[in-house]
Formats: C-alpha cells, structure tokens, sequence
C-alpha cells in the first residue's frame, strides 16, 4: 500500500554510522552496536516545504536516508517479529549543521533546527528495505548513491535495538543512516533524496 506521508509522529530517532562507506569517510571504526540520537517533531517538514538555514549557521549538509514509520506500539521487540510493527517506510533527510556538531561534541542543537526533519513524499510497506538504492541530488548532481545492502545493521535489528531502550509509538519515525557523499547545502539549494520504490523527496533550502 503506498499513502502520502500523513504522520505526526511523537520522536525520530536516527542513526549514526550505519554505512560502512560513511564511517569511512570520517574515519570512524565500525560501531558495535546500533549509534542513535533523537530529532524533535518540530524539525519534521513535508516533500515541498522549505528548510531554513539558521542563524548562525556556518555548514548545513544533506544525508539522504530511508526511514521506517512505525505502525504499532512496540517495547522490547524482537528481530525476528519487528516487521510486523511497521507501518511502512519513507525517505528522509537528516539535515545537520556540521560545525555545531563538531563544536558541541554531541548531536542535539546540529540535528533538532525547526525543518531539519524533510520526510515524504509518501509512506509504502511495498519495497524490501533489505536491498534498495538510496540516492541524494544536490541541485540535479548525484551526491550519494549506495544501497541498503550496505547497512551495518539492518531493519529488524535496528527495531529491535530501539524499542528496547524505548517504546515506539504508532506515527514514530526510525531514520536507519547515510551513505558516504555528504556535503553543505547553502541558501537557493535545492536538495532531492531519492529511495528506490519510494520515490524523491524535494526541498529547497531558504535564508531564515
């Protein structure tokens, strides 16, 4: 079944280095066990909205991700049955302020700005997130373009790491990371990330 996106969801959580390529890219070892923060509901925006480059903001980049949209209340879910919680799946981008990130030495201010969170265009449980291309185009230049085959830890495992910390609720969003190839965005931008049998999720970045 494929929707428009049409959720509110209560928290997104999001992971770091879960592409070999991108813990390569910033040299970073190859994490143990799932890494991930948190973005408020107030960053989430639609395909089409504007993000809006803060002030003070010195680099805004792009990670282009596939995103899986809860569907059922879930608490210490097992891999093997954490499908069956899932809602469907989507693109999102989790747009960062890079030098903020590096400065503070954790995630929160670079990753929660108000429309750090473009997710959309539609929501479908009709693609195997095992195995699909993820692509970001930077003005209509491909950025990033790597595959689901290439995460370090996969859906079910994600799922399962997180409702154990954690209960998800129907609407919450799981960003499962990004590819190698991120890079700033700056105001007049448009970015487009783009999930094999999901489609392309387009906003364009704006002066606050």
């Amino acid at each position: 079944m494929n929707r428009e996106f049409d959720v509110k969801p209560s928290k997104v959580i999001a992971l770091g280095l879960n592409y070999r390529d991108h813990a390569e890219e910033f040299n970073m070892p190859i994490p143990s066990e799932p890494v991930i923060f948190m973005k408020p509901s107030t960053s989430v925006i639609r395909d089409g909205d504007p993000i809006i480059y803060p002030l003070g903001a010195t680099r805004v980049d792009y990670e282009a991700e596939l995103a899986i949209v809860m569907g059922k209340t879930a608490r210490n879910v097992a891999a093997a049955d954490a499908l069956h919680y899932v809602d469907g799946y989507t693109c999102l981008n989790d747009v960062t302020e890079r030098d903020m990130q590096k400065r503070d030495g954790q995630w929160t201010r670079a990753k929660s700005f108000d429309t750090f969170c473009p997710v959309g265009p539609i929501i479908t449980d009709e693609i195997n997130p095992d195995e699909v291309n993820v692509k970001s185009f930077l003005n209509g230049e491909l950025r990033q373009s790597s595959n689901t085959k290439n995460l370090i830890f996969d859906v079910r495992r994600i799922i399962e790491f997180v409702s154990s910390i954690m209960t998800l609720f129907p609407g919450d969003i799981i960003s499962t990371g990004t590819p190698s190839g991120i890079a700033p965005m700056r105001p007049g931008d448009e970015i487009v990330i783009e999930v094999e049998g999901i489609g392309r999720l387009t906003n364009k970045v704006v002066e606050f």
